[in-house]
Order: structure tokens, then C-alpha cells, then sequence
């Protein structure tokens, strides 16, 4: 939003210069016309005033040039702020789910990283990727469970395991 604010002023301030730079290079047209300058020798001051308005309308153009730009163009500081604030994030969640998994037992471990890698994995399934019995896997879903980390909804004869972290 600042940079909508500061495109806006720019913009301002380079119609406002081209304004005064055109008066005045009008003015010093008209002099040099009364006074017929150009083919006189003694007119180099009104010359010199001549480059300086040219001068004068490079920097409207790159006022104007950087105020346009600012105004409608510069998307991409958004995208990069938007971009670094997902990797943030993603960073956070995967300290959040390695602090968690040092909390956890091995077999419970494997379970996890099991159903992370698969949402909503069917227990029958989660038995043959982590290698365990029924009874073992039952008791450490039964103990995630508890805990408030994985929540499991029947699917069919069989159930459906989702991570709630």
C-alpha cells in the first residue's frame, strides 16, 4: 500500500515539475524570439537556460516513469512477502511436528510419519506400511488417540486415520 501512496506523490510531484519547466521554457522561448537570439552571439545564457529545461524534462520523465511503475507495476514485493510468509509457516510446522516426534516412541513415530505421508490412510493399510501386528498398532492408535494426535472415522469395516496436529 505504501508504494501506491508513494507512485501517487511521485506522479504529483513530476506533472507539477512538468508544469513549471514548460512555463519556463515557453518564457525563454518568447525572449529569445523578441530578442532573435539563436543567430547572436550574445545569447548564450538563454541557450544554456534551453539545456537546462531539457534536463528539467528528463527528470519529469523519470519521476513519472518510477511514480507509473510504483502506482500500477510493483506486484512483486507483495509475492515475495507473501512467498517468504508460506515458508515461514512451513518451516514452524515441520519444527512443531519434529518437536512432537521426539516426544513420541518408535513404533509411535512410524505411525505418524505413516499417516502424515497418507491423510486419512485406512488402518488395515497403516498395518502393512509400519509393519506391526493389529494388537501393537491398535494399542499405539488407541494411545495417539488419547493424546489428541491422530483421530480415527470409520471407513467401511475398517478406519480411517487422520493427524490433528
Amino acid at each position: 500500500m505504501e508504494n501506491k501512496k508513494l507512485g501517487i506523490l511521485l506522479l504529483i510531484i513530476s506533472i507539477l515539475i512538468l508544469i513549471l519547466f514548460t512555463n519556463y521554457n515557453s518564457q525563454i522561448s518568447k525572449q529569445s524570439a523578441e530578442i532573435d537570439c539563436f543567430p547572436n552571439k550574445n545569447c548564450s545564457i538563454i541557450e544554456r537556460t534551453l539545456s537546462l529545461s531539457h534536463i528539467a524534462m528528463g527528470i519529469f520523465s523519470f519521476l513519472f516513469a518510477l511514480g507509473f511503475y510504483l502506482l500500477f507495476f510493483n506486484k512483486t514485493e507483495k509475492a515475495i512477502l507473501e512467498r517468504l510468509e508460506k515458508e515461514k509457516e512451513l518451516k514452524v510446522e515441520d519444527m512443531k511436528f519434529k518437536i512432537l516426534m521426539k516426544a513420541l516412541d518408535p513404533f509411535e513415530q512410524k505411525a505418524i510419519e505413516a499417516i502424515k505421508e497418507q491423510e486419512g490412510i485406512t488402518q488395515s493399510t497403516l498395518r502393512l506400511r509400519v509393519n506391526m501386528s493389529k494388537s501393537k498398532l491398535s494399542y499405539v492408535l488407541q494411545e495417539l488417540e488419547k493424546r489428541g494426535l491422530i483421530k480415527r472415522i470409520e471407513k467401511g469395516k475398517t478406519l480411517a486415520i487422520y493427524l490433528r496436529v
